[in-house]
């Protein structure tokens, strides 16, 4: 009985996989009518539009060529387009979907029609009703609109530049801003709302003057610190992501948030408990660009000094064992910073994995951590002969081949400063090479050396 049910379920199987075999033999055997082909993808068209010229494109291919690819002109005459707005050929595409149910034996399936895109004058409804319900403090009905907003902008690129040339990002900042005013700040559906509208605005990046100024207000940023330390996991990520787009565009403001109280533990917390790559790639920039050089020097001294007492130091170099590239660059840039002082570099010298993992990442990832770890390590041994240490860092970097490392790295060719580093760390570690040296073989696996 058991053979018999095996046997009806293998001849059923064998039917479904005769059947799609089927549908792809026929499939191919069908003639795509060069009318319905796209002059662009050679596909058969889903959203046929015309342009200036006359002549008939697919939407999706036609829009890349004027938008992304930033062409002016007809792609099969190559005359100039007197309008850069498609139009759509409801004639072709009628007839594309009648002959798709003709031929819906042959497995195609009727193309749908496809939604109108959006106009300005229906973005700008939208965010008419947006400021009024906003007036009367009505979180419900704002957030209806946002949600609006966001869907027009989560259908096609064109409804996206439209959203975006009718100052959504703007409205939507000042919204953010007017509901975070709000006394009540625990009410839920103001806090749901709030983690809505950065949801949106991270759907609008990067940002104008405009929009920034909005999020720029003390009692936005404080919001945004409030949503980075008690949100929700999205919440969290999408406050992380306009927080690192604002700190980069406008370096000014960077002592504004870092006065907003356990700003900096907000950030750390997201490195500590991580959500996903992008949410810690956003809190590591954010870091980043609060503790660069072009911060004061007082304000880096005392941002520093807060993320020594979290422990951060000590993390990123755990992370380094680790990490995908993108992280990986970032934490060098982080670690690099923090050790620009004394207590950073003390922190980084007394931990067993720093000089290891730093050498691992040498010629390994990119140029950009290739140059932060060397500089990471140059400031080691500079640390180490103010102390008046033995030569550890020296001779753990030539354990593990720092030393042919570095002189393949002045070869290969790097920046300026990183070049005069590599030859400081060399002409220092070259005295005591000849008591200690391993070459780690992977790293110069099928490579000719001349040394």
């Amino acid at each position: 009985m058991l053979s018999a049910f095996r046997n009806r379920k293998a001849a059923r199987n064998a039917n479904k996989i005769k059947k799609l075999v089927e549908v792809e033999v026929d499939h191919d055997q069908v003639t795509i009518p060069e009318l319905f082909r796209c002059p662009i993808s050679l596909e058969l068209m889903k959203d046929p539009v015309i342009l200036s010229t006359g002549i008939t494109y697919d939407r999706e291919s036609v829009e890349k060529w004027i938008y992304e690819d930033g062409k002016r002109t007809c792609p099969v005459t190559g005359a100039a387009l007197t309008s850069l707005d498609p139009v759509p050929n409801h004639t072709i595409r009628r007839m594309i979907q009648d002959w798709c149910v003709e031929n819906k034996s042959y497995g195609f399936d009727r193309i749908p029609t496809p939604r109108a895109p959006a106009s300005s004058s229906q973005v700008s409804e939208i965010l008419a009703r947006m400021v009024a319900m906003r007036g009367k403090g009505n979180a419900e009905g704002v957030m209806e609109m946002v949600v609006k907003i966001k869907d027009l902008v989560k259908e096609s690129e064109r409804d996206k530049r439209c959203v975006l040339s009718n100052g959504s990002a703007r409205v939507l900042s000042e919204t953010f801003q007017a509901f975070s005013y709000h006394e009540n700040q625990e009410n839920a559906r103001v806090m749901i709302l709030l983690e809505e509208i950065l949801s949106g605005l991270t759907l609008i990046l990067p940002f104008d003057q405009e929009t920034e100024s909005g999020l720029w207000s003390n009692k936005s940023l404080r919001m945004i610190v409030k949503i980075l330390k008690l949100g929700t996991l999205s919440g969290r990520r999408n406050a992380v992501l306009v927080l690192k787009e604002i700190l980069s565009s406008d370096r000014t403001k960077l002592q504004e948030f870092a006065e907003v109280e356990r700003s900096m533990e907000a950030l750390v917390k997201l490195i500590n408990e991580p959500i996903d790559p992008t949410t810690t790639n956003a809190s590591l920039l954010a870091i980043y660009h609060l503790v660069t050089p072009s911060t004061s020097f007082n304000q880096k001294k005392t941002l520093i000094a807060r993320l020594h007492a979290l422990k951060l130091t000590e993390k990123l170099i755990e992370m380094l064992v680790d990490c995908t590239r993108s992280v990986c660059e970032k934490v060098l840039g982080v670690l690099e910073a923090l050790c620009s002082n004394e207590e950073g570099v003390k922190r980084a010298y007394t931990n067993a994995l720093t000089v290891p993992v730093l050498v691992k990442k040498l010629l390994r990832v990119s140029d950009v951590a290739t140059e932060f770890s060397v500089s990471i390590l140059w400031k080691l041994s500079k640390y180490e002969k103010s102390v008046g240490e033995d030569e550890g860092v020296a001779m753990e970097a030539l354990q593990v081949g720092a030393f042919q490392k570095l002189v393949l790295l002045l070869q290969v060719g790097s920046s300026l400063k990183t070049k005069e580093k590599a030859s400081e760390l060399l002409k220092g570690w070259n005295l005591v090479r000849g008591r200690v040296e391993c070459i780690e073989s992977m790293d110069f696996k099928n490579l000719k050396r001349s040394f």
